[in-house]
């Protein structure tokens, strides 16, 4: 019942820009907050950017200046705006929902979106 699936990855060219979507459906997103992810072979995933319930936000180092992660309650959506992208930013990108209920983690992950950069 729970899902969360994203949208906007392809292919783009060094220099360029992308914008990620995830639109999440079964939880109750303004309680959630949310995060983005990225893995490529043989690399663990890496936390890109997180968004709290209150829109605070945080980044990892190597995307930091460049992304932007921002979400919609009304519409269910997180987004990711991926600017001045590099072939090292070229990865899944996965969509991460959390909450505690009772202390316990409440997360959810969509399926992944590919972002491939290169000339």
């Amino acid at each position: 019942q729970v899902q969360l699936v994203e949208s906007g990855g392809g292919l783009v060219q060094p220099g360029g820009s992308l914008r990620l979507s995830c639109a999440a459906s079964g939880i109750t997103f303004r309680i959630n907050a949310m995060g983005w992810y990225r893995q490529t072979p043989g690399k663990e995933r890496e936390l890109v950017a997180t968004i709290t319930t209150r829109s605070e936000t945080t980044y990892a180092d190597s995307v930091k200046g460049r992304f932007t992660i921002s979400r919609d309650n009304a519409k269910n959506t997180v987004y990711l705006e991926m600017t001045s992208l590099t072939p090292e930013d070229t990865a899944v990108y996965y969509c991460q929902s959390h909450r505690l209920q009772m202390g316990i983690p409440r997360d959810h992950w969509g399926q992944g979106t590919q972002v491939t950069v290169s000339s």
